[in-house]
């Protein structure tokens, strides 16, 4: 075997290793991280990597090819009817309108308008690789700018398909040279087949592949599975996972199709298979390697020599494109009632240009629809669009979200109609409801206040009786209530907003009980050091249980299982005091814990040899002792 291969090999396994950690202890995400490790070992770098590129490439685009597979999967029905809306509409109106706005300025800066169009489609489109990573990475997929985005990068990858379809159509002098510049980043070529076909038989046969994909994966993919799994190895699964992967990949390439597209309509098409979650961890693991390869192919592959020759001009390319998306975006993002705030994350995750145009643009110059000089110059713009897109991420969470959360609006707290009740709940999330409703189910009166609008909303559908309000508002514990109350139950999930309220309601409020929700160790020593009466983390109750219920299934008798929690749960509550009192000295809180667990280890041992009693045994029906 080739040595070569093992020493490109560690070349790349080695840029990705240092480079990606650095990146993400400096908060540039590991995108940023991969294309930046690209750069350096690249041809206009260190040169440690540069002729096999193109190969390399080929080869990484494995890596997106199976994350696409793994987004189909991903969406099962339900989930496409419910972001049927921002699919359609955030993704069908960001590329009309994204499309009409470049194809515009293509024809005013001379270009034939059959150009611009294929310009204005291909442009517009953004990495789904890039906002998936990203958006995942920080914890934002969950947000409505992070949905809307999701949907819009679905409503991309879906149209890739038709524009392809479409792309031959715009044919125009067949002289235009048919090859890229071995220099500029390429990635799946079309068959060859496709070149000597018509537009409209290559539309028929670009159709007949995608419903080929569909019928196959509703209709023959189960039993094979059923058949492979029936087997019970492991690794034959897997090798059939990879196997549908490639094939779909060699199936669409003979159609000139990208293999991307290709996969996700697979994925699709089983997303509601019930080899669904066995399919994604048998992928997943070569999705994540082949897609940081895939990364730093890019960076690796930039043609700065191309950039240099018309540095102004790249430039200015790939700044404006970004401003055009993101104005496009933020508008629809108001359209679509979407909060300022999250438009312009929903804009921002999407400013890059998407993986699928490097295969557009080469089968534009193959179709003769562009010419190479040009094609060239725009998959520059997209390679550092990719580059750029981590930044404007950077941007988001170090300027925009903290001016916005400084700046936006308070809205008035509700008018509260009773202000007699007993209890006082600050927070009615998944925590504060379990206490609510144990409360008024023993037919306690409970006055409840929580600070986000959409919880409060959807407590209100369910008939619920919440209020809006901040609870560390003096003037509002007022209106609860606080003088009359005899307790206040605070079970919010913000960790210096807790302190505060408790801070507040003891200085204003000491006649109230205060019960508080601590976050982990730490907050509840901050909380003891505040005088809370009782205090309760968040994942101890459950925590604990569930040790309970681990001792009885490897044997030990019921009863010592929950004498035994009992006396930890006693111990480590009398250590959480002790030490609290420690406060700032690390070195002996350290010291301090490590003794209390041994002492707490002595006192299980010696209340187990005590616990042999025949009392202990008649209420334990459990199975015998071991």
């Amino acid at each position: 075997m080739d040595s070569d291969f093992f020493g490109q090999a560690f070349v790349y396994l080695i840029a990705a290793v240092l480079s990606v950690p650095i990146a993400k202890r400096l908060g540039l995400g590991s995108v940023l991280g991969y294309l930046i490790a690209g750069v350096i070992i690249g041809p206009f770098g260190l040169k440690l990597v540069g002729q096999e590129g193109a190969d390399v490439m080929h080869f990484a685009e494995f890596g997106v090819v199976m994350m696409l597979f793994l987004v189909g999967l991903e969406l099962q029905p339900d989930l496409l009817w419910r972001l049927r809306i921002p699919i359609v509409g955030l993704g069908g109106f960001h590329l009309l309108v994204t499309t009409s706005i470049v194809m515009a300025i293509g024809v005013l800066a001379g270009l034939s308008w059959k150009m611009a169009l294929a310009i204005g489609l291909i442009l517009p489109l953004s990495s789904t690789a890039i906002g998936v990573q990203t958006l995942n990475e920080r914890g934002l997929m969950k947000t409505a700018g992070g949905q809307a985005a999701f949907s819009v990068l679905l409503f991309q990858a879906i149209a890739v398909i038709p524009i392809l379809a479409f792309l031959p159509l715009l044919a125009t002098d067949s002289s235009l040279s048919a090859a890229l510049p071995s220099a500029i980043l390429v990635s799946t070529e079309p068959a060859s087949s496709g070149a000597t076909l018509t537009g409209w038989q290559q539309t028929l046969m670009v159709i007949g592949t995608v419903g080929g994909i569909i019928l196959a994966g509703k209709f023959l993919m189960r039993p094979i599975f059923r058949f492979i799994a029936a087997t019970r190895l492991p690794e034959i699964f897997t090798a059939t996972a990879l196997l549908l992967v490639v094939g779909i990949t060699l199936a669409t390439q003979a159609a000139g199709l990208s293999p991307a597209l290709g996969t996700f309509l697979a994925g699709v098409v089983l997303a509601e298979s019930e080899y669904r979650h066995e399919l994604m961890s048998n992928i997943e693991p070569f999705q994540g390697l082949l897609l940081g390869l895939f990364f730093i192919s890019v960076g690796a592959s930039i043609d700065f020599n191309l950039i240099m020759q018309q540095p102004l001009l790249i430039l200015a390319l790939v700044l404006g494109m970004a401003v055009i998306k993101s104005v496009v975006l933020v508008g629809l993002g108001q359209f679509f009632k979407l909060e300022l705030l999250q438009g312009i994350l929903f804009a921002f995750a999407l400013v890059q240009g998407d993986e699928f145009a490097f295969v557009l643009f080469s089968f534009a110059t193959q179709s003769h629809v562009l010419p190479a000089v040009t094609s060239g110059s725009l998959v520059a713009v997209v390679a550092l669009s990719m580059m750029l897109s981590p930044l404007f991420m950077i941007a988001y969470e170090k300027f925009v979200q903290p001016r916005f959360a400084q700046r936006s609006p308070e809205r008035e707290a509700d008018e509260i109609d009773s202000n007699e009740n007993a209890v006082i709940i600050a927070g009615f999330g998944r925590f504060g409801q379990i206490v609510g409703r144990l409360l008024m189910a023993n037919g306690c009166s409970i006055t409840v206040l929580d600070h986000s609008p959409d919880q409060i909303e959807l407590l209100r559908r369910y008939g619920w009786k919440v209020f809006y309000g901040d609870a560390s508002r003096i003037d509002l514990l007022h209106a609860a209530g606080a003088e009359q109350a005899k307790l206040l139950v605070v079970a919010i999930d913000e960790r210096e907003k807790i302190l505060q309220i408790v801070k507040q309601s003891r200085k204003h409020f000491p006649h109230l009980k205060i019960m508080a929700r601590a976050i982990d160790r730490r907050h509840a020593y901050e909380l003891i050091r505040r005088d809370v009466d009782i205090i309760q983390r968040e994942t101890f109750g459950s925590a604990l249980n569930m040790g309970v219920e681990a001792l009885k299934l490897l044997g030990v008798r019921a009863y010592k299982a929950h004498r035994a929690a009992l006396i930890f749960k006693q111990h480590d509550e009398e250590a959480m005091y002790d030490i609290a009192a420690s406060e700032g000295d690390e070195a002996v809180v350290i010291a301090r814990s490590r003794q209390l667990a041994e002492d707490l280890e002595q006192i299980l041992q010696s209340d187990d040899r005590e616990l042999i009693h025949d009392f202990d045994r008649a209420w334990d029906t459990s199975a015998p002792d071991r």
